[in-house]
């Protein structure tokens, strides 16, 4: 990508976060109102929570893996709606754990970056696979969290093996992304102290050479920059 083309992906990443309503990214699109009230069958089902109706649509074989305008499967719209049930269910009938929406979010995505951490270790249990490439940029879920500063969530991605030090088409690792997208408050120190633990590379330089602490520096995020040069 040119040098201009990928600082604008990295404009509209920090937008989309200071945009985004509760700093969540905005390319994750929850079902709007119109989309929930015209939904039918197991789309219906999974927004609303409903085994009864789920397996009726199920024994009319509704199709498991059907998109609706933004390519979300039912198990999207469970997961979007915390319906952890649900999403047991449609995965026994054989709905796609690791399926991606139209913005290439997958379950497990989706939970990390709604701070979800029970719906995220459903998503994970059912057979969500936490090293998945998603999103328009590249990345995985944990990077995803660790932008948002969701630690809980974080550890969890960790302990079920998401990889540490993947790079997104931004340049970045989720190391880099908890300081330059973070505040540097508790939630997301903790975020830096759990990579960190885990054995993740503080080395690994952004597009311009700049690491994690370099940053942590520029930003005055003291707490953090503790972390990040703990021996």
């Amino acid at each position: 990508m040119a040098c201009a083309g990928w600082k604008g992906v990295v404009g509209l990443a920090v937008f989309c976060l200071l945009a985004a309503p509760g700093g969540k990214a905005c390319a994750q699109i929850p079902p709007s109102p119109a989309e929930i009230a015209a939904y039918t069958g197991l789309h219906a089902a999974a927004h609303q929570g409903d085994i009864a109706t789920l397996e009726r649509a199920l024994a009319k074989k509704d199709e498991l893996d059907a998109r609706d305008g933004h390519g979300r499967t039912p198990l999207h719209v469970a997961t979007h709606a915390g319906k952890r049930e649900i999403m047991r269910a449609l995965a026994r009938a054989g709905a796609d754990p690791r399926a991606l929406d139209g913005q290439r979010y997958d379950a497990i995505t989706i939970a990390a970056v709604n701070d979800d951490v029970e719906t995220m270790r459903v998503a994970l249990a059912i057979g969500g696979d936490a090293r998945a490439v998603t999103s328009p940029y590249a990345g995985t879920a944990l990077i995803a969290a660790a932008h948002l500063g969701h630690d809980e969530v974080v550890k969890v991605l960790i302990a079920a093996g998401a990889p540490l030090d993947h790079v997104n088409n931004l340049g970045w690792t989720a190391l880099i992304e908890a300081v330059i997208l973070g505040n540097g408050g508790p939630r997301h120190v903790e975020t830096a102290r759990a990579l960190v633990a885990a054995g993740a590379r503080r080395d690994l330089a952004d597009r311009d050479g700049t690491t994690p602490l370099e940053h942590a520096r520029r930003r005055g995020y003291s707490a953090m920059v503790a972390v990040l040069e703990a021996r």
